[in-house]
């Protein structure tokens, strides 16, 4: 199944809700979830738990995951549509057709540049404010001993979609494979800078935060330049 923004795929769910009450009752589900996480350890986390906190019966979460890990993973593919939605809002508000006088570029649109400041700031706005994205961010439960994929391989490839119209178009093939490679390159720096800066502070070191922009900056300024 494809995002909503015909991004990375999401986990197949046990069933699709077809119904909105079903979708409703699933969001309920994911919901209760994350609050739990902003609770409890994941290692304590229970399917019973959570039904008893979305207020469903036991065998409406099972409808739709397997375990307790595939919950998880749903709730992470759903963070990660929700950061592309909300980077998508923020962008579009820098839009000069939207009224704003943020626009920076030669092409009348925002450039790169502050594209990947919006990437920084709305990963943080979610870290201090999302329920259980401390625990759930993208991909896996944190820490997880043996994840079964790669989340910054899809949050660089989603965002590299994302963000196609403020990086250009027209690359030859090596070109494009050059600029995937240095996306998720820049994803994981950011990751481990980013968990560094919420380690010395929980709302993030602003020391660490402007200097994590600093190095995406000059780095895809390699490529994008």
């Amino acid at each position: 199944m494809i995002g909503q923004d015909g991004g990375v795929p999401i986990p197949p769910l046990r069933r699709h809700p077809v119904q909105r009450r079903s979708a409703e009752r699933l969001g309920r589900i994911l919901d209760a979830c994350a609050e739990l996480l902003d609770e409890i350890s994941y290692e304590e986390l229970s399917t019973r738990a959570v039904a008893e906190r979305a207020n469903v019966p036991i065998g409406s979460v099972y409808r739709f995951f397997s375990n307790k890990r595939a919950m998880a993973e749903a709730l992470a593919h759903r963070n990660l549509d929700e950061y592309a939605a909300r980077i998508t809002r923020r962008l579009a508000a820098s839009d000069p057709a939207s009224g704003s006088d943020s626009a920076s570029g030669p092409d009348g649109r925002g450039g790169w540049r502050e594209a990947m400041d919006v990437v920084v700031d709305e990963y943080l706005a979610m870290k201090r404010g999302a329920p259980g994205f401390a625990l759930i961010e993208f991909g896996h439960p944190v820490p997880a001993t043996a994840p079964p994929e790669q989340p910054n391989h899809l949050v660089a490839d989603r965002l590299r979609t994302l963000l196609a119209d403020r990086l250009g178009t027209g690359r030859d093939e090596a070109a494009e494979e050059r600029l995937r490679v240095a996306f998720l390159l820049a994803v994981e720096a950011a990751d481990a800078l980013l968990r560094l800066a919420f380690r010395m502070d929980p709302e993030g070191d602003p020391a660490i935060v402007a200097e994590t922009k600093e190095l995406l900056r000059a780095y895809l300024a390699r490529v994008l330049d």
